[in-house]
């Protein structure tokens, strides 16, 4: 998750601690590839990762791997009570770009390449339209992070970047002068919402608690108040089939 989501990763956590009667922690001090491969490697137990990392680590068989147990729902209407998000192709406010492919030519940032909402959903976009997704910008880059690519945008160092609409939504929240400031363009999706994954080590019995307890967070005052923090309404079930869209399109643009 970005950073701007640590507030809400340590609420879940205090949550999930708290109702388990047990010590649950975020990981910290740790560069996320690192994060990412401990969830692998059943070094660590729980994480939000990215739907394409989702469906990368299952193709490729990753051991012991990792299982989805359940996604959040935003509260904004564009999500319609669903699993979902979305990539907001973001430009400074006084860029003359008013869509995507105005930005032909341009400098554009990617958060990291197994990002769907910053790498993946961009390029089948742009791939789907006909565009030779290679040479349609002028340059492009890579930040490392969402919230980078916006520091980049801002300080003019690139023109434009897709941003996973939860962080900007976040980020709009906790720095509201960034509304006049930055401008959507276009919004690309929906697609589904990256998951929480569990480690195949943890046991059943913790497994199961612990999608309760995530279930039940709407009912829970405690729940209540970490949902709030970052707009989420709720918890709920998910499926591997429910992340074929995005095998789908990294497929199609790999092609």
């Amino acid at each position: 998750m970005a950073d701007n989501a640590s507030v809400f990763c340590e609420g879940l956590t205090a949550y999930l601690a708290r109702h388990l009667g047990m010590p649950v922690r975020v990981l910290h001090g740790v560069a996320w590839p690192e994060r990412e491969r401990k969830l692998y490697r059943g070094e660590a137990q729980l994480g939000v990762v990215c739907g394409l990392q989702y469906v990368y680590a299952v193709d490729r068989g990753e051991q012991p791997g990792i299982d989805l147990l359940a996604a959040p729902v935003m509260r904004g209407e564009r999500y319609h009570g669903r699993p979902i998000y979305f990539s907001d192709v973001v430009v400074r406010h006084d860029s003359p770009a008013r869509c995507l492919s105005d930005l032909r030519g341009a400098t554009w940032a990617y958060n990291e390449p197994t990002s769907h909402s910053g790498y993946s959903l961009p390029r089948y976009v742009l791939a789907s339209r006909g565009e030779n997704v290679v040479g349609f910008f002028g340059r492009v880059t890579m930040s490392g992070s969402h919230q980078r690519s916006l520091e980049l945008i801002l300080a003019g160092a690139i023109d434009a970047s897709a941003i996973d609409t939860t962080v900007l939504e976040q980020e709009f929240r906790l720095h509201p002068e960034l509304r006049g400031r930055l401008r959507v363009v276009e919004t690309l999706g929906p697609s589904p919402i990256p998951p929480l994954v569990i480690s195949r080590l943890v046991s059943k019995p913790i497994r199961h608690a612990l999608l309760r307890l995530l279930l039940d967070m709407p009912q829970d005052p405690m729940g209540m108040e970490v949902l709030a923090l970052a707009e989420v309404a709720r918890f709920v079930r998910v499926s591997d089939a429910d992340y074929d869209q995005i095998r789908y399109m990294a497929r199609f643009t790999r092609r």
